[in-house]
This record gives structure tokens, sequence and C-alpha cells, in this order.
């Protein structure tokens, strides 16, 4: 009896389900709702496809225009065929934008030690070794990055996200050819390869370069601070007279430049860009330039902000090395010309051409000895001098040395030498060394003592006869 009442039950639920349903389907204008929605989400699909179109063209044309050095954009039929965006188009316009390879896949045949160095919003950088023994920095994107990531969310087309990506790495390949210089990372080549179910993704092969630790820069010597601060200016005056026009780094931070030998390079261009700041006379807020600590007005003439570009760059070049590496541990005579080379450029008071002029001239007083001349200090104590020899042991530490363990400094003479020695009173003995600094400057081992003098060719030892 309890059955029936039950399956009773359920049969009218059932009734009462099916025939709402049949009421619904049935109401005028049911079907053309569902339909609105169906068409909205396909319209609403087709702008974002739109959108990605739209963002892959700028990003192509842009890297054309650094391919040409010129200002106009991509050809009409080149515009025509990106729109297309049919895979062999694509390819043939990623080709086409990139520069001429003088390493390429065959080098990649050889790689060997491929070590992860880290990543940024849209790059992995590796470390790796051609035939064993060329190192070179592999680039490529992210497939885990912040930038794929938020592109497939947002247009779920990993194949055009990765497209949109790429045009990254391949604008700083371009950079790279177009602004040869020193201090930027040299481009070796690049590959296209079939990866992650994407044809042609691409890998930049670039000179491999030591990334700037700040902390461990403070510790340094100053010669080698001086060093990259003269690099950085080097750069930057470049760049403002490139061939391209006056570039900036819009994303300027200490993690954008690595060390290759001593000197500084950068590494990071796609973020670099040649669009000066637009302006009317008319409004004068269009010409201010914007930092964390405070703000800079600049002149508005012909449509652009006059310098902005160079004085962005030169700014932040104070703001992250000037006044940490600069004027700490110099020669005390050299001081009051870092002290103005800082203060100018954190006013603004001087362009790059002017930054330049000045650091060059400390590197002249430097490099010739001049530094030292109204130096009338007379010495101590006298020396006896020690060809060929050396000290074992007996090292004390002072800061900044080029030795963790022991006291090693650069010095332009023996009379400098001498100096620094009677200025640690720890100083008994010190040993001029047959190497040099990239200035020309001797390296010289400062020791407590001489009791364990050793044959060394090559080096001189000068022992104080007073002690």
């Amino acid at each position: 009896m309890k059955r029936r009442r039950i399956m009773v039950a359920a049969g009218c639920c059932l009734s009462f389900f099916l025939g709402t349903l049949l009421n619904l389907l049935f109401i005028p204008g049911f079907e053309h709702h569902q339909n609105r929605g169906f068409h909205t989400d396909r319209r609403r699909d087709a702008a974002a496809n739109h959108e990605l179109r739209l963002q892959i063209r700028e990003r192509l044309e842009e890297v054309l225009r650094y391919r040409s050095g010129a200002a106009d954009v991509a050809r009409p039929l080149e515009r025509r065929r990106l729109m297309d965006l049919e895979p062999a188009t694509r390819r043939d316009a990623h080709r086409r934008a990139a520069p001429a390879p003088a390493l390429g896949c065959g080098s990649m045949d050889n790689v060997t030690d491929v070590q992860y160095l880290g990543s940024g919003y849209t790059k992995a950088v590796y470390r790796a070794a051609l035939n064993a023994s060329f190192a070179v920095a592999l680039k490529s994107v992210d497939f885990g990055g912040h930038d794929m990531e938020n592109c497939v969310q947002r247009f779920a087309s990993a194949p055009d996200c990765y497209r949109l990506a790429s045009f990254k790495i391949v604008k700083e390949m371009t950079l790279m050819e177009r602004l040869q210089h020193p201090n930027v990372l040299k481009l070796y080549g690049y590959c296209y390869q079939d990866s992650n179910d994407i044809r042609d993704t691409v890998t930049a092969i670039t000179e491999l370069g030591s990334p700037l630790e700040m902390i461990q820069l403070l510790q340094t010597p100053w010669e080698e601070r001086f060093r990259i601060c003269l690099s950085l200016v080097r750069l930057l005056h470049f760049l403002a007279h490139s061939p391209l026009g006056s570039v900036t780094l819009l994303d300027f931070r200490p993690r954008q430049f690595v060390l290759v030998g001593g000197e500084l390079k950068v590494t990071d261009l796609d973020d670099a860009s040649i669009e000066e700041t637009p302006c009317s006379t008319s409004s004068p807020g269009d010409c201010v330039m914007e930092f964390p600590a405070r703000n800079f007005t600049l002149a508005c003439s012909g449509g652009r902000c006059q310098g902005f570009n160079e004085k962005r760059n030169l700014y932040n070049a104070y703001r992250f090395f000037f006044t940490y590496l600069l004027p700490h541990s110099a020669p005390p005579t050299l001081r009051p010309l870092l002290d103005k080379i800082v203060n100018y450029t954190g006013e603004l008071l001087w362009g790059i051409d002017e930054t330049q002029v000045h650091l060059e001239k400390v590197l002249h007083l430097y490099r010739s000895g001049i530094y030292l001349q109204n130096n009338t200090e007379m010495h101590k104590s006298e020396y006896r001098r020690v060809a060929d020899a050396s000290i074992g042991g007996e090292n004390y530490r002072c800061w900044p040395s080029y030795q963790h363990d022991g006291c090693m400094l650069s010095v332009f003479s023996l009379h400098e030498a001498i100096g620094v020695c009677e200025s640690h009173a720890q100083c008994r003995a010190f040993i001029m060394t047959n190497q040099t600094t990239w200035s020309g400057h001797q390296l010289v081992l400062f020791k407590t003592g001489s009791g364990h003098l050793t044959s060394s060719k090559g080096h001189v030892t000068y022992i104080r006869t007073d002690s």
C-alpha cells in the first residue's frame, strides 16, 4: 500500500515537471531568448578574437618599424595578410620581422648543460653551452608566465596568445641588431621550432651575462662601481642619439642589465620605445615626468615633450645607480666632481651629453693619476724592496677589497701603495702583483707581516723597515 502511494506521488511530480517544461517550450519568444543568448556569446567571442588580432598586428607593425628604421607602418599587403591570420602567413610575417641569424637551429642541436636562470612577465631565460664550450643565454616565451596565462584566460587561444607574446622576443632581437653597441647585449642568432603543440616557437640566442646584485655591488671596489656607471652613461648617450631616434627604457630597473666581463650591458629591450610623448603648448601637464619621489615638467615644442626619453633614462640612472655606486669610497680628490654629477643628474640640470663629459673627465683624472698630484703627504717609513717575492698568509681584511679573505686594492703607483699601507694600522708589508685592472691600475696585496716570504715571479714585495 505504501509503495503504491509513493509511485502515485512520483507520477504526479513527473507529470507536473513535463507539463511545466512543455508550457515553457511553447511560450511565444522562448526560443528567441535562447538564440539571443547564443548570439550574444558569439558576438563577444568575435569581439575578443578581433581585439587579439589587433594586438598582434600592432606588435608586428612595431617590429617592422624598427626593422626598417622608418616611421611608416607595415605595407598594406602585410597588414591585409596579418588580418587574415592564416598559419603560413603568421609564420611568414614572424620570420620576416626577425633579423638575420648568425647561429640557428643547427647550433641548438649541440646544446648541453642547460640551466634555468629566471623568468619575467613574458620570457624565460636559460644558460646553455654550445659545442660543450661556448656559453650563451637562451630566451623564449614562458608558457607558464603571467603574459601567456592572462592572455589564454581572456582569449582562449594558446597559439595566438603565443604569437602575441613572441613578438616581444622578436622586437628584442630586432633592437639588438639595430642598436649594436658595446653596452647592448649581443644577439648571436635564433631558432624556430615546434614546441608544446605550437608551431614555430622562437628562441633567441644571446650573449651570456651575470645578473646585477646591488648588495654585492655595494661591497665591490669603487673602481668597478665607477665602471658600471660609466658603462651605463655611455649606453644612455648612445640611446639618446641612436639610428632609430631617442630610445627610452620603459622598464628601467637593475634587473634589466647584466655584467659581461665587468661591463654593464642592457639585456631587456622588449619594453624599449622610440615614441616621444606628444603635447600641446596649451596643456602644460602633458610634459610632466612622474617618479615616486618627485616630478619634473619639461618644455613642449613642435608637439613633443623635449628630451622626455633621454631625461627619463637619465633620472632612472640617477635613482637606481648613481646615488648608490658613484660617491662611496671614491678617491678623496674625485669626490667633489662625483658629488656634482650625482646632484646635477638628480635635479636634471644636465642632459646625457653633459653627464658623459663629466664622467669621462673623472676617468681621465683617475686613469692618468692626476687625482694624486695634490697629495703632498710625506711617507713615515722606509721600505725594503724584494723582487720576485710574495708573502704567504698574514692577511687582513679591508673594505672594499678585490679579495674577500684579504686586503687587495688597486693603485696607480708605488707612492699611492705606500700611502695606503701607512693608513692601515695592520699593514707591515705589501706585494705589487703583476695584475692590472681595466683602468690600468695595479693590484696590490697588503699584509700584516713578512714572516713567510716565498718566491713568486713577477711580484715585488715591500717590507716596512721600522717594524
